[in-house]
């Protein structure tokens, strides 16, 4: 039989000259947003639904160059571009040089933005080949990979889809209006259940430990503990993962094998070669911060290797944790985790100047990791989740590829502006709880917090499974202090397992379709409302 010769479809270039210039300018912006946002409020909103809803209006422009916008795949690099350089510069690059500078050591900037840099750059190449593998399919959850995905989509077919998620997205910034967390009522409708049933648990807790138990839990360090703990367990599960033997394929009963397990893109031999590149490559950039940072002259030489190792497994602790509690969340709490690598280094002994190196190499790690896998999920959705194997791999590739055009972008918007921003005292909040920690040392005490309540988090996370990853997901929740988040996200899984139960599996398509709106609205109004409060200022 004669092989079908129809063109295949190809997917749009990163360096597609106007695509390019674009996307750049989209980079400048959002780097600058992310940086005003980080310093001013704390806080580093998704702009990868405002880039899609920009690409959005370019292709309505009644001119020949912007109609090529109209392809959803250019949509999908344009949103890209400005997601990755908003959370670079502002996550990646900005946190970790601030606090060198609250620190009062000025002098380790610049070996803390190399560090940074080439942290973030490795950081987005690892996920890029790990994207769909066991340990980061691609079917995983990325809610805000979901949610741009289905606007796009609407904006692109409407009908009864973009109706819904007309409604969703109306719904989501009424919601977030009233002071309700919709991105987590609306992670509640696609993610895994137990995982999000445990998230929320660990939202109220932290929310009403006070009241409850008259005592803060974060105090006592008791959800760093729990990470800790749960944090172990996850990286031996990890590990299972990858080097479990494969089960033999299932005979049906006409006597063809059927595979019992999903297929991936990346096989388990590649991703542990992956794994294993990722923590020689953080091994090398330690080196280099440790080197241009000057610590040979602040530490031992066995010292010096002691922090080389540690400072290399922690950042590749710190990725997999952010982006598994990404995968299943949408949230990460990285600069809760980046505290408790700082915590471990002062009971280590490493001295302020390296620990100071440490916290920012650290906190450099995950946030990169974790928006990217996002906008790899919006990709794939788009592109047919995967029916088309050599799209999907082109089209991941040009968007790993803008994604480092927007990464450079940020780092050099960073390199540019950060004195004129530090020169204001303008550094990110989370920078002064850092230098305080440093400062106020460890106990004796915090150690012994952290070690008690390290062994529930590793029993939770050993109990749930690789899957659920139930002590991760209710540790991300004691770490975040959302008011209310908990009980949007318990309602939210209420109310699809009851919709589930009435109508069935066919209500899935209908509940993913509205929690994309939710997510979508709550990204928007949470955007212009920040960008409404720093206006204020």
């Amino acid at each position: 039989m004669a092989k079908d010769q129809s063109p295949r479809k190809k997917h749009p270039s990163a360096f597609e000259p106007f695509s390019l210039i674009l996307n750049i300018a989209l980079s400048v912006f959002g780097a600058i947003i992310g940086m005003q946002l980080i310093t001013s409020l704390g806080v580093t909103p998704s702009t990868a639904i405002i880039g899609a809803i920009a690409a959005m209006l370019i292709a309505r422009i009644p001119m020949q160059i912007f109609s090529r916008f109209r392809s959803v795949h250019r949509q999908n690099l344009v949103q890209t571009s400005i997601s990755s350089a908003t959370f670079g510069a502002a996550n990646s690059l900005l946190i970790p040089i601030g606090i060198p500078f609250a620190m009062g050591k000025p002098e380790l900037i610049i070996p803390m933005l190399i560090g940074a840099g080439l942290a973030m750059f490795v950081d987005t190449a690892l996920l890029y080949k790990l994207f769909d593998s066991k340990v980061f399919p691609a079917s995983g959850t990325w809610a805000p990979g979901v949610a741009t995905a289905e606007a796009i989509i609407a904006g692109d077919k409407g009908g009864k889809r973009g109706m819904l998620l007309g409604v969703g997205t109306a719904t989501g910034l009424l919601g977030s209006y009233l002071g309700i967390s919709m991105s987590a009522f609306g992670v509640a409708f696609i993610g895994n259940i137990w995982a999000l049933a445990m998230f929320g648990v660990g939202l109220l807790l932290r929310q009403y430990s006070v009241p409850m138990f008259q005592t803060d839990i974060n105090t006592l360090y008791v959800p760093h503990g729990f990470m800790i703990g749960a944090g172990i367990i996850a990286l031996f599960q990890v590990a299972m993962i990858i080097f479990k033997k494969k089960k033999p394929a299932a005979a049906t009963s006409n006597g063809t094998a059927q595979a019992e397990e999903e297929s991936y893109t990346l096989s388990d031999k590649t991703t542990s070669r992956v794994l294993g590149f990722g923590f020689l490559a953080y091994l090398v950039v330690a080196l280099i911060v440790a080197i241009a940072g000057g610590l040979i002259t602040h530490m031992s030489f066995g010292m010096l290797i002691g922090f080389l190792i540690f400072a290399a497994f922690a950042a590749f602790v710190h990725e997999l944790i952010v982006g598994i509690a990404a995968m299943h969340s949408g949230w990460f709490p990285a600069f809760a985790i980046a505290l408790i690598t700082l915590i471990i280094g002062m009971m280590i002994g490493f001295p302020p100047v390296a620990l100071g190196l440490l916290v920012g190499f650290s906190a450099a790690t995950g946030p990169a990791f974790a928006d990217m896998g996002y906008d790899l999920k919006t990709g794939f959705i788009l592109r047919g989740k995967g029916a088309d194997p050599e799209l999907e791999r082109e089209g991941r590739k040009q968007q790993y590829i803008t994604g480092l055009i927007a990464f450079g972008v940020a780092l050099i918007t960073v390199a540019v502006s950060y004195k004129s921003f530090f020169a204001q005292g303008l550094i990110p909040p989370v920078d002064k709880v850092y230098a305080s920690t440093i400062e106020a040392g460890a106990s004796p005490e915090i150690a012994k917090q952290l070690l008690l309540w390290a062994i529930p988090g590793a029993i939770l996370q050993l109990f749930g499974g690789p899957n659920r990853q139930m002590g991760v997901m209710f540790s991300t929740g004691l770490l975040i202090l959302n008011p209310n988040a908990g009980w949007a996200v318990l309602a939210g899984i209420l109310i699809r397992s009851v919709v589930l139960k009435l109508r069935g599996k066919q209500a899935e398509s209908t509940l993913s379709v509205l929690a994309a709106g939710f997510i979508a609205g709550d990204a928007i109004y949470s955007f212009f409302n920040s960008i409404f409060k720093f206006a204020k200022k």
